[in-house]
């Protein structure tokens, strides 16, 4: 293929050795679990969900279990604004929910988005600018100083503004295109948002790192993970997020290795929505785990359901081979594989089996509202 030298490798390894991930082989517990459905999700699609569209997708993740969603951007659309309100205003937000709103570093986008939040009795303040080379000279044309700068300004108004409103809000620090930014440099800007809002156990801080643009293998993720674990400041009282894109088709796995890394949470969508390729598609994640007998701590019982609505409110079709997901995945067309599951199923009949072991099949359909063809 032409042109192959054009293209280099654009991400940077940690300075040291982080590999005491791989002598872990599964991921023992649920992550805690961030829908970006509603802001990262709704800015990728063709047309936009309407109000109450959104306000049925939200109903829904609630009832999936989710207990912190990214519902917008407030300052950045009329439509994002009032969709917050009308949350906040009609009393939609269960008590053990907290929403989340993105903003940029920016005085009067950060004022817009605390007015958006007035009232909200759980809400995390998402704080984000780009450190990657690229955006440093190509967008911003500013140096390192000038973009830890960006960031630290950006946190100490979120400090004020939180602190006139009673400092209700939890904050979040996302050092976009993370993956495009050297180690050493993601970790500085870091750690000085850190040291500007002082999180302690009883209030902890988000620190969130995203591929925003997939640019390496999973291992090299988990690695850029596992440094950060190792080196941020008060790291018992930041959780630290992950929020994957799959330009490479990598999604999946580059969140399951981030998180044997030492990540604890995850931003992703239903069905993998998201810019470009997707975001990491969360149901693949949780049904992933609970294969392997962990709880996700997600209901995913009604598949069909969650699709009906999904594809409604998006207008985007559930790929019939998604994983778990898709109309096709429960589904044998070869002749050796209907009978090694034939047979399976036949073989459970007559044997007490405490797991699932089934040829062909990692899950039993029933579990999340299908059947086997």
């Amino acid at each position: 293929m032409k042109n192959y030298q054009k293209y280099t490798r654009n991400y940077f390894m940690p300075p040291e050795s982080c590999i005491d991930w791989t002598r872990r082989d599964y991921v023992e517990k649920a992550p805690v679990w961030c829908s970006v459905d509603l802001r990262d999700g709704n800015q990728s699609l063709i047309v936009p969900m309407s109000l109450e569209e959104k306000l049925d997708f939200f109903n829904l993740l609630v009832k999936i279990g989710f207990k912190e969603i990214e519902i917008g951007f407030p300052a950045a659309s009329e439509t994002e604004y009032e969709f917050c309100r009308a949350l906040i205003e009609r009393d939609l937000i269960p008590d053990d929910v907290t929403i989340q709103v993105l903003t940029q570093s920016r005085p009067h986008i950060i004022e817009r988005t605390f007015a958006a939040l007035d009232g909200a009795k759980n809400a995390i303040v998402h704080l984000y600018n780009s450190t990657s080379v690229a955006q440093r000279e190509q967008v911003f044309q500013k140096s390192k100083e000038e973009i830890i700068e960006i960031a630290v300004s950006g946190a100490k108004l979120l400090q004020e503004y939180s602190k006139r409103a009673g400092d209700p809000y939890r904050f979040e620090y996302s050092p976009e295109s993370f993956t495009g930014t050297e180690m050493e440099f993601a970790l500085e800007i870091c750690n000085a948002v850190l040291d500007v809002w002082r999180p302690a156990s009883d209030k902890k801080a988000i620190i969130n790192l995203p591929v925003t643009v997939s640019l390496s293998m999973p291992h090299v993720y988990a690695s850029q993970i596992e440094y950060m674990h190792k080196h941020l400041k008060y790291r018992d009282a930041v959780v630290l997020s992950q929020h994957p894109h799959n330009d490479r088709g990598c999604a999946i796995a580059d969140t399951e290795m981030g998180m044997l890394a030492g990540a604890q949470r995850v931003e992703g969508t239903l069905f993998g929505n998201g810019e470009r390729t997707g975001n990491v598609d969360i149901i693949t994640l949780a049904l992933n785990l609970y294969s392997q007998g962990v709880d996700p701590e997600l209901n995913f019982e009604n598949i069909p359901a969650i699709t009906e609505l999904y594809e409604r409110v998006t207008r985007m079709p559930v790929y019939d081979r998604q994983p778990y997901s898709g109309a096709l995945v429960f589904a044998a067309f070869s002749g050796s594989h209907q009978d090694a599951i034939a047979k399976g199923m036949k073989w459970r009949e007559g044997h007490d089996c405490p797991h699932w072991t089934v040829p062909y099949l990692p899950i039993d359909p029933k579990d999340i509202g299908r059947e086997y063809e």
